[in-house]
């Protein structure tokens, strides 16, 4: 599979808790479209903002529900709202799925 990684804003070293948490949600988010996408591409964009670290994985997959056997997206959600971050999972309406997540920094 190809992944295109686009990193925007400032890169730095941010607190361990947002390092490891923002390293799961690409990590699971990849895993989910090697697993269940069918495709062979997927994007991913990580920007540091000032305020929050924005992160978003894309595929152009199949796409599906939100929901299934595992705990790969609920997991990642708990990861996101512990620092009282934001989280979104989905089909796209253009087709695959998206997920999107902001930790605050």
């Amino acid at each position: 599979m190809r992944g295109d990684v686009r990193w925007q804003g400032r890169r730095r070293t941010l607190a361990p808790d947002v390092e490891l948490s923002a390293f799961r949600i690409v990590r699971e988010s990849v895993t989910n479209v090697v697993r269940h996408a069918n495709t062979r591409r997927c994007w991913v964009s990580v920007d540091y903002g000032e305020a929050e670290l924005a992160i978003e994985v894309l595929d152009n997959g199949r796409g599906g529900a939100a929901s299934g056997d595992g705990y790969g997206i609920a997991g990642m959600r708990e990861r996101v709202e512990l620092p009282a971050g934001r989280t979104s999972a989905g089909v796209r309406p253009e087709g695959g799925f998206r997920v999107s997540a902001r930790l605050p920094v």
